[in-house]
């Protein structure tokens, strides 16, 4: 168990340094980011841990993820699952690290009443927009723009747009292996694929948009959702009945269009100044807040569920203590329970 404890220690925190390393590297100006990886007593908010890692260990994470998955369904052939399991649970065991080892070690983090706390501190934090003076603590929108505030060279911004490349590779692979396309290897393929992402585009930003001019207009824009909500799954059916589509190319092309979504988002944060010249740029901040909503769900839901049984808590609490202060913690969480109860 200690030398588990040990490997999980050892690949989180290669994660934080090839980060920053890899900023230093791009971008210049090397900066001091404390991790907090000390011996810590107190519970630790689920959107603090989030701010922390979400750009050092939970891209790059579920970046590796997505690798894996792709693999599952199109790389290997021969040797069946046992040959995947053995050539990729190395890389499994990282990406759980990577994920949720902030959560893991974070002492009551699989308490119930925490979980619940740490959410609606999450989703607050999430929504709020802030204003002067706020700090990125408070608010979702001031830490995004403090987290590209590394993207300041020319030298850098090439680079970057030369590394979010990768991500328009899978989108290049998975749409020549849909049975919808079936052998043909045209660009006009991969060219209408992006028109296809244009739509999902457009369709998003018409669910997003909330104007405040009227109640009539914002009635009329709820009635342009729900027709654009009816017509799309209308659309989906009458393509999956009458084209060669079928219903795992329609989740295909998801996993083809979110790292495709998350490179253009690299390109449009790396430049700035022409996404805002061309007025944009409120969008993009929308689009990057949904990729965050949706990375912290994928992070957040395991941990609740786990919440849900109290001896994953107690077990927690033993692994990362000794016997007795895994003692006094219970004991301490007894007495405020009962403290609460009085004071209702």
């Amino acid at each position: 168990m200690q030398l588990q404890l040990c490997s999980v220690f050892f690949t989180f925190s290669l994660g934080t340094r090839t980060h920053y390393f890899g900023r230093t590297i791009l971008h210049g100006g090397a900066k001091y980011r404390a991790t907090g990886r000390g011996f810590v007593v107190r519970h630790i908010k689920f959107a603090e841990n989030y701010r922390l890692y979400s750009r050092s260990h939970f891209v790059k994470a579920l970046e590796v993820a997505l690798l894996l998955i792709v693999y599952i369904a199109y790389g290997y052939t021969e040797g069946g699952a046992v040959s995947f399991v053995l050539l990729t649970l190395s890389s499994w065991f990282l990406v759980i690290s990577w994920l949720f080892a902030p959560y893991i070690f974070n002492p009551s983090g699989f308490e119930w009443q925490k979980t619940v706390e740490d959410f609606d501190d999450w989703t607050n934090w999430l929504l709020y927009k802030g204003g002067v003076g706020v700090k990125g603590e408070n608010s979702w929108e001031f830490w995004w723009e403090e987290e590209q505030a590394h993207i300041h060279t020319l030298r850098g911004r090439i680079l970057e747009t030369i590394l979010s490349i990768r991500f328009f590779m899978f989108q290049y692979g998975i749409v020549y292996k849909l049975d919808l396309t079936g052998k043909n290897t045209s660009l006009a393929i991969y060219g209408f694929s992006w028109v296809v992402l244009a739509g999902i585009v457009m369709i998003f930003k018409i669910y997003t948009s909330s104007p405040k001019k009227s109640t009539n207009f914002q009635l009329f824009m709820r009635l342009i959702q729900g027709v654009a909500s009816l017509g799309l799954i209308a659309a989906l059916c009458l393509v999956v009945k009458f084209t060669a589509l079928t219903i795992p190319d329609l989740f295909a092309s998801v996993l083809a269009f979110i790292p495709t979504g998350w490179g253009i988002l690299c390109v449009a944060i790396t430049w700035k100044k022409v996404v805002w010249s061309l007025g944009l740029w409120e969008s993009v901040r929308e689009f990057a807040r949904m990729y965050d909503a949706g990375m912290g769900m994928i992070i957040f839901a395991p941990v609740a569920f786990l919440s849900w049984f109290p001896f994953v808590t107690t077990f927690q609490s033993r692994l990362l203590f000794n016997q007795a202060f895994s003692r006094g913690l219970e004991i301490s969480l007894i007495l405020a329970g009962n403290k609460a109860n009085v004071e209702v």
